[in-house]
């Protein structure tokens, strides 16, 4: 692959209208069907997503980029194409047979890559959170609005579980009764630890520097914020919060616990805590740990986690105990009194979630329906769990990859990621100023005073 443009040009490309670059995007996916793409951070994130596109034929990797030399020719062993290597991103957007790249910098550079590579008329898929400063957001809102051509996601993989997507129509179909309430938390022991000497290897530990770095807000809790927002069906009115240093003394200047509580119109609340001295996780039967959610509702309630390569995603549904039971006609009793009483009563038993392979159509085959009715069966004994048939990693990019050629907007979009990003910058305000952090503020920050 030679390099069609040089590092002055992409620089000058940044002034290019969008209508001249909007037509190059089409022909490019007009023309071949397997998308050409280009990987811009090949640590151990990129690296690990390099591994998944790997084996994913929807796409080739034709070029990989990355300050580290070990980061960069590991990436480019991983991804197994023979992609030519380049250090400065600059020049790898410079290649006009690349249509799209995918980041994975660390944060303080995604909006500076993003936006370069918007210019150089790329799909972008970009890791979350989407953008670091509040000057950003009102930055790329305005520049995909004029490039509606191009794709941007957001690597937020649960918009793309299936098991997320199922208990989210539960609750819009009002199965969880009136879902006001929300637990999430992501706990680890020890969490990030400092490489080497604080003062010479800042960037090799950059999530635990300002400089480059959200904290944990960014890096754990902007998941789970944004399933927060799906469940509870909008962003928050404002956030407060509390973070300390108490654990890891080691040069860091980010928090390694925070606890915050989002306030959501109409009085629903995301609880949420993230800590680096247990891994404990009081969810799910205690079968996993680190992070999981809890949406609670009126009438029954849903523990739910992502997966991993080794790990599927997985979900567990406890219906309301019963709290009436019938004594003789038309006559009801309650069974579970106030008091201490109230503490003793049974919960219910957990119900599996179906998905869309074990949901009975009356479509099916002899064989294919006694199987579906075989796997529920064996669910409501505990013998099996409905797994998902793909990592919820896999789909986000395969689906990336879609969208790149057949131009619709992604699940995870820039509105998607800059409402997670909003939600990082004020948790990290909220706590920094001690006092509440109202979403409105975004408005108005980042912009240049007249």
């Amino acid at each position: 692959m030679k390099r069609d443009l040089s590092r002055r040009d992409v620089v000058k490309m940044a002034g290019v209208a969008s209508a001249a670059v909007a037509p190059y995007v089409q022909k490019v996916r007009a023309a071949n069907d397997q998308v050409q793409y280009g990987f811009i951070g090949t640590g151990v994130r990129g690296t690990y997503l390099l591994g998944h596109l790997s084996k994913m034929d929807s796409g080739r990797c034709l070029a990989v980029c990355d300050i580290n030399q070990a980061a960069l020719d590991k990436g480019a062993g991983v991804i197994g194409s023979n992609p030519q290597k380049f250090k400065d991103y600059r020049e790898l957007l410079g290649a006009q047979n690349i249509d799209a790249v995918l980041i994975a910098v660390p944060l303080y550079m995604h909006f500076p890559v993003t936006r370069d590579a918007l210019l150089a008329g790329k799909h972008v898929f970009c890791e979350k959170s989407l953008v670091f400063k509040p000057e950003e957001v009102h930055a790329l809102r305005a520049l995909v609005a004029e490039r509606p051509k191009q794709i941007l996601q957001v690597g937020l993989q649960r918009r793309y579980s299936k098991f997320y997507q199922a208990v989210q129509d539960m609750v819009q179909k009002g199965v969880l009764g009136d879902v006001k309430h929300m637990y999430a938390q992501w706990h680890r022991n020890p969490g990030w630890t400092m490489k080497g000497d604080p003062k010479t290897n800042r960037l090799a530990n950059w999530r635990l520097f300002r400089e480059y770095s959200g904290g944990l807000a960014a890096e754990l809790a902007s998941h789970q914020i944004d399933v927060a927002d799906r469940m509870l069906g909008a962003s928050p009115d404002f956030v407060m919060g509390l973070g300390e240093q108490n654990t890891m003394h080691d040069g860091r200047d980010i928090n390694d616990n925070i606890q915050l509580i989002f306030r959501y119109p109409g009085g629903k609340k995301l609880l949420y805590s993230a800590i680096c001295t247990s891994s404990h996780l009081p969810l799910l039967n205690a079968t996993r740990t680190e992070m999981a959610e809890l949406i609670m509702g009126t009438e029954g309630a849903v523990h739910i986690t992502v997966g991993d390569d080794t790990h599927p995603a997985t979900a567990m549904w406890f219906p309301e105990p019963v709290k009436t039971s019938t004594t003789k006609a038309g006559e009801k009793k309650e069974n579970i009194k106030a008091g201490a009483t109230m503490v003793t009563a049974a919960g219910g038993k957990a119900l599996p979630i179906l998905l869309p392979k074990d949901q009975i159509t009356g479509n099916e085959g002899f064989f294919d329906r006694e199987l579906k009715f075989a796997r529920r069966w064996l669910y409501t004994k505990g013998v099996m769990v409905p797994e998902e048939d793909k990592n919820p990693v896999d789909t986000e990019l395969e689906s990336f990859l879609q969208n790149c050629r057949d131009g619709k907007r992604p699940l995870a979009d820039v509105e998607v990621g800059l409402r997670d990003s909003t939600a990082v910058i004020l948790s990290n305000l909220c706590m920094d100023e001690e006092r509440k952090a109202y979403f409105s503020e975004i408005e108005k920050m980042g912009i240049p005073k007249a």
